[in-house]
């Protein structure tokens, strides 16, 4: 009975702390591809909505693997045939931060990233390099063994937060905040 009390709260908390990002903007970020083009977030991704997911440290990474193909196959995924031009219309983009000491291993990462992730996902890494001290206190997350989910709006403000390893109902709710 404790366990099934302590997953309770640890659920409902985390469902606390989620709402506290939403309809926050998304702070401001500087990342770059596997083949070094920056990108900015939210700037350059205004005008559709956009999934990122964040990882901070290897068990998170670890995690936030798990997210990959079911992702990609929802939104990234061309739909061919009958079903071509149907699906969404979004930025997706994983994000594994590399702050401290760890920010060194920035290049080796993207090294490692172009010889072992399959190119067609390759775009949708970005990696980030500096100091995480503003994410985590923007973006509520503290927790550093453990990726962390968010939809932005067209605008760039938090729609959906979630965290943790990949579930189909996480993915339901991502594609339902997409679609409202």
């Amino acid at each position: 009975m404790n366990n099934l009390f302590a997953i309770v709260l640890a659920l409902l908390l985390t469902q606390i702390a989620n709402a506290q990002v939403i309809g926050k903007q998304f702070p401001d970020m500087e990342a770059e591809t596997a083949d070094d083009k920056k990108v900015n977030l939210p700037t350059d991704t205004k005008g559709k909505y956009t999934l990122l997911g964040l990882a901070y440290s290897k068990k998170s990474e670890d995690e936030l693997n798990t997210w990959f193909s079911p992702i990609y196959n929802k939104f990234v995924k061309k739909a061919t045939g009958m079903m071509a031009g149907m699906g969404y219309d979004v930025n997706v983009y994983f994000v594994p931060m590399f702050t401290g000491v760890n920010a060194a291993a920035t290049g080796t990462a993207k090294k490692k990233a172009i010889k072992n992730v399959d190119p067609v996902l390759l775009p949708n890494i970005l990696f980030y390099k500096g100091e995480l001290k503003t994410y985590k206190e923007a973006l509520d997350f503290e927790k550093k063994d453990i990726p962390y989910f968010f939809v932005l709006d067209a605008e760039g403000k938090i729609v959906y937060a979630t965290s943790g390893r990949f579930t189909q109902t996480k993915l339901d709710e991502i594609e339902e905040s997409i679609e409202d």
